[in-house]
């Protein structure tokens, strides 16, 4: 007991005994600084400096930009755009399936899989949300009384109606004799303009491409969609010039004329304007003379 009660007072006293730190002038050897220090206080300074460098770090990690340099940390802007770009992509998604339906229609209606009706983008897209078989389509008798009205209205009417809301100038798309005129009464909703194999195609006004492919019957087709509701088609092309989502200037080239597709006779251009989604006569807006 008495060993350890002495190895303890010799300890206590290597802890408390004072030191004396001296800061001297090397060539006068003139005191500058002094301290009186002991193991017991140069360790618990030294402790509290320690910890206080670690708190500080952890605050600098934490509350501070200087974390996104340390590997396993994301960045805060980084996160945000991520889900910016969530909620972007999710959006054009749903814009997209809309779109390719709208597309879909569009094709229907190019291949006469569908009767020509008076419709628009957003009809078509609430058709998708309805139940086809919960509608009543079968036609009312005043229905019937007034497109009989209307019929025997148009049948003597000897001024020809357009709808020509279309606030801009239209170019011819080729130069060419016309070899086949728009005629409804056969669904031929368009104007064959004869011309050489591999003459340029124009746009007949400034727009989008919205369709650019090959279809069995019809060859290679590209379909612009222009201001004012106005979509013009171009059909049996030797090639395209153009893809789908490209800009195009009035007077720019296309395509190219040629006679691809089963149904074509020979090197000519079937040239079809809609109008707010229903067929109209180009030569109520073009002058192909």
């Amino acid at each position: 007991m008495a060993k350890k009660k002495k190895k303890g007072k010799d300890i206590k006293k290597k802890l408390l005994h004072k030191y004396r730190l001296v800061i001297l002038n090397e060539n006068t050897f003139e005191e500058k600084i002094s301290f009186k220090l002991s193991r017991l206080n140069v360790f618990i300074t030294g402790s509290l400096f320690i910890v206080c460098l670690i708190a500080l770090t952890t605050l600098l990690i934490a509350f501070t930009p200087l974390r996104e340099y340390i590997p396993g940390y994301s960045s805060t802007k980084l996160k945000r755009q991520a889900t910016e770009l969530t909620y972007k992509s999710d959006s054009l998604v749903t814009v997209l399936n809309y779109t390719n339906k709208y597309l879909d229609n569009i094709r229907k209606v190019l291949n006469g899989d569908i009767t020509n009706n008076q419709i628009n983008r957003d009809s078509l897209f609430e058709q998708f949300k309805l139940d086809p078989s919960s509608v009543d389509l079968t036609p009312i008798k005043e229905d019937s009384i007034l497109r009989a009205q209307v019929e025997l209205e148009d049948k003597y009417n000897l001024f020809e109606r357009t709808d020509k809301n279309v606030n801009q100038i239209l170019f011819p798309p080729i130069n060419g004799s016309v070899s086949q005129d728009y005629d409804p009464k056969t669904k031929h909703f368009a104007i064959d303009i004869v011309a050489a194999k591999g003459t340029p195609v124009k746009s007949v006004a400034d727009g989008t491409v919205i369709f650019s492919e090959w279809t069995s019957e019809t060859g290679y087709v590209i379909i612009v969609e222009h201001k004012d509701g106005l979509l013009s088609v171009y059909k049996h092309n030797g090639s395209l010039s153009k893809e789908q989502g490209d800009l195009v200037r009035a007077g720019e080239v296309i395509a190219s004329v040629g006679n691809t597709g089963e149904l074509t006779t020979g090197p000519h251009l079937h040239f079809e304007l809609w109008n707010n989604s229903s067929p109209a006569n180009p030569k109520d807006y073009i002058d192909f003379k």
